[in-house]
């Protein structure tokens, strides 16, 4: 047994530098990360005899070590403090994860730019435009551009191939370039437009193609001035749309709301003086929890987050008081070089955006408290309708779909009190089986969860077997070897469809006694069992798709040597599907990129053989 933390003999020899402190429990993982102006002042505030708040008293009972690092300044200890935060995910403090990059769009440098959709590292040359909040945002703007400007968004191998203009070309929303029916000059000036649209100047590019559109019509060219005003109307319908205030220029505004326990930061991404998105976070907050940590934990986490945000806007609005207002300024134009104003007393129309943010924040916090409430009453019913001893804190089911035997995929959905936790959900591609045999599916996928189970592991109090008594069995004779000399073990429950297969008309049976029984089709607690049932269905259908079509659009070209992805790629997209491959001549076969005379000749062999 470990002995207790001396707090007396620790402070005894702690400097009243600067710096970030990290805390460990007895099993020396770290539980809180924290900086401080003075070090000595800080951590003396957790060991005193009456402590008023009861998070931190819940820390300090599982304290076992503390660890220092002087820093030069408190802006250092911020920016490790937070680094500290993301390597060590801390138990006690606020945590944002939301690692992910985030998406821009690319237009890039080539002789005939293209607009497309970007995430990651920045290596290709061209002009990016962004962040935006989510790839729905980017994906919306591209098909809007493509209303717009008729500049090419197809890939560079798809592009090189064409003969011919694609379909794009004929709905008006490519100039086919490829082909040549549009002339440099032109094709760059749709550019320079789409460009300038993009940075916000909607007056600028409207008055450019007025301009151009006066001209063809002094020019007769009364054909290509329509074309102008159709761009012109639809430009101006979507300014009035997307404006926000020219004044403005970028911007994020976030409304907060905090409420038992769940935190939401609502945020609209003003852009060029555009709302090009808004996004709603959800940071893991701790029990007991004040506002103002919540606060300074999202804030320093969210925008020193460098890598996923790659620029930060010029002012922020903020819906909250925040005390350490000058702290944060102060940080981010060390981190950013730019000066970054942080503003929570607003008038006009920028109030308008706060409270806007503010509403929604609200509307989640109070959708999820409702949604909880919710799935905590089924969960209490379900546990009265099985006649369950204890709590039950996690349910997992196991569903199985293929065509006719054909990519066999199984699926494990995990719910726990707060609802389904997609994170943890798992497919297991079947393999080694007589295709369609369910049984021998539902064996494979099971013995492969429950491998090498312990104590320590995560165990499901209940495990759904979406299927009959031949499929439970199947289920229960892996549970009772796989949990051998355990002292807990799930419970398994088998969902039959009714003889209409409606909803409602389920039979339930125990995998133990095999006992079958119903509940009523208003029932809570069988709306709960629906849900996971049909959560594991949509799963599993969803990998079986997947991998059917993967394995259709590939098994046959990857028989033939010498075409390796790259190639079974090209002829896919320069061809337009493997049935098309199939019937494409070796002359045909021969235009695609990178295949040869003698690859063509013997792809057309392979393939009219098989």
């Amino acid at each position: 047994m470990s002995q207790p933390f001396n707090a007396k003999q620790f402070l005894r020899n702690v400097t009243s530098a600067p710096g970030v402190y990290r805390m460990y429990d007895d099993a020396e993982t770290v539980i809180y990360v924290g900086k401080a102006k003075d070090l000595k002042k800080r951590l003396s505030s957790y060991f005193r005899a009456n402590l008023p708040n009861v998070k931190t008293q819940a820390l300090v009972s599982h304290i076992a070590n503390i660890d220092v690092t002087v820093t030069h300044s408190e802006t250092e200890a911020l920016i490790l403090e937070n680094d500290y935060i993301k390597r060590y995910m801390p138990k006690y403090n606020v945590l944002l994860r939301d690692d992910k990059s985030y998406p821009y769009i690319l237009l890039s440098q080539h002789r005939h730019p293209r607009l497309a959709y970007h995430r990651g590292p920045q290596r290709e040359k061209g002009q990016y435009f962004g962040p935006y909040p989510n790839g729905g945002a980017v994906r919306e703007s591209l098909h809007l551009m493509q209303k717009l400007f008729p500049i090419r968004q197809c890939d560079d191998l798809y592009y090189k191939a064409r003969s011919r203009p694609c379909l794009q070309y004929q709905l008006q929303r490519c100039s086919a370039p490829c082909v040549g029916k549009i002339s440099d000059e032109a094709y760059q000036q749709q550019v320079r437009l789409a460009e300038l649209f993009l940075r916000g100047k909607d007056q600028q590019v409207i008055a450019s193609l007025v301009e151009q559109m006066e001209q063809a019509s002094l020019a007769l060219a009364f054909e290509q001035a329509a074309q102008f005003r159709d761009q012109i109307t639809a430009l101006r319908r979507v300014a009035e749309q997307q404006q926000v205030s020219s004044a403005h220029g970028d911007m994020d505004v976030i409304g907060v709301h905090y409420a038992s326990g769940i935190a939401c930061f609502h945020l609209l991404f003003i852009r060029e003086g555009k709302i090009i998105g808004s996004r709603s976070y959800y940071p893991q907050v701790p029990d007991a929890t004040d506002m103002a940590e919540v606060l300074r934990a999202f804030m320093l986490q969210f925008y020193l987050n460098s890598d996923a945000h790659g620029n930060v806007p010029k002012e922020i609005l903020l819906s909250e008081e925040y005390d350490e207002l000058d702290e944060l300024t102060d940080l981010l134009l060390e981190a950013t070089s730019q000066k970054v104003a942080v503003r929570t007393n607003v008038r006009g129309d920028r109030a308008g955006y706060l409270r806007l943010a503010k509403t929604n924040a609200t509307n989640a916090v109070l959708t999820k408290l409702t949604h909880k409430n919710t799935v905590e009453q089924r969960f209490l019913l379900l546990e009265e309708a099985l006649e369950f001893s204890g709590s039950i804190a996690r349910m997992e089911c196991f569903d199985i779909s293929h065509t006719m035997g054909e990519s066999t995929v199984a699926s494990c959905v995990v719910f726990n009190r707060d609802g389904p936790q997609k994170s943890e959900y798992r497919r297991y591609n079947i393999s080694g089986i007589t295709p369609g045999d369910d049984y021998a599916a539902m064996k494979q996928a099971l013995e492969r969860r429950f491998d090498k189970v312990t104590a320590a592991g995560k165990i499901p109090e209940i495990v759904f077997i979406d299927g009959g008594l031949g499929q439970l069995r199947m289920a229960q004779a892996v549970v009772d070897i796989k949990f051998v000399g355990l002292e807990k073990r799930p419970m398994l429950v088998g969902v039959a469809k009714g003889e209409s297969r409606k909803p409602g008309l389920e039979t339930l049976i125990f995998g133990d006694s095999e006992a079958s029984f119903s509940l009523p089709d208003d029932s809570p607690a069988l709306h709960l069992i629906q849900h996971i049932r049909d959560e594991s269905h949509r799963f599993a259908i969803t990998g079986h798709r997947n991998r059917r079509q993967k394995t259709r659009n590939t098994s046959t070209l990857e028989s033939i040597p010498g075409v390796g992805p790259k190639r079974r790629k090209a002829l896919l997209q320069f061809l337009g599907g493997l049935q098309e491959v199939k019937n494409a001549s070796v002359n045909e076969l021969r235009k695609v990129p990178g295949i040869s005379a003698e690859m063509a000749q013997t792809i057309h062999d392979t393939l009219r053989a098989n």
